[in-house]
């Protein structure tokens, strides 16, 4: 193996080994960094997801009232919009089918509609919480 000397007499631009060196323990820095960075955001997604479940569990048991015009009909939905019951007065069993159809259409749509709302406040909640800049929780809100 030929000695540095007679390399750098030979070939005037040739540099030791060390800046080679140099740049490989930079490279590693480098990568060790990246992957630690991965470690982060694995970590970070596994926050995220239980999070998100506890949320979800607690819409699936939370009850949102929706009402008709006169509250003559009253539907309840769970926080994941399922039916839970129907409740439908007297007086709006009088008004006809026509009518008591419209009436516990717009009752359902009162109860979705609270029921949405409530889990898009929950997941834009969820998002701040876990440090999400204002309006990237947006994306959860369908």
């Amino acid at each position: 193996m030929a000695s540095t000397t007679a390399l750098t007499s030979q070939f005037p631009k040739y540099k030791p080994a060390s800046g080679y060196l140099c740049k490989l323990s930079i490279s590693a820095g480098i990568l060790g960094g990246m992957q630690n960075l991965y470690e982060t955001v694995k970590k970070a997604q596994m926050v995220v997801q239980v999070e998100a479940v506890r949320v979800q569990k607690e819409l699936a048991v939370a009850e949102f009232d929706g009402y008709c015009e006169g509250e003559l009909i009253k539907v309840t939905l769970s926080g994941n919009q399922q039916p839970i019951r129907t409740e439908i007065t007297e007086a709006a069993m009088e008004l006809g089918p026509e009518k008591l159809s419209l009436l516990i259409n717009e009752a359902y749509k009162d109860a979705h509609q609270k029921s949405v709302l409530a889990m898009k406040e929950r997941m834009s909640d969820l998002a701040q919480s876990l440090g999400m800049p204002p309006g990237l929780g947006e994306g959860f809100k369908q």
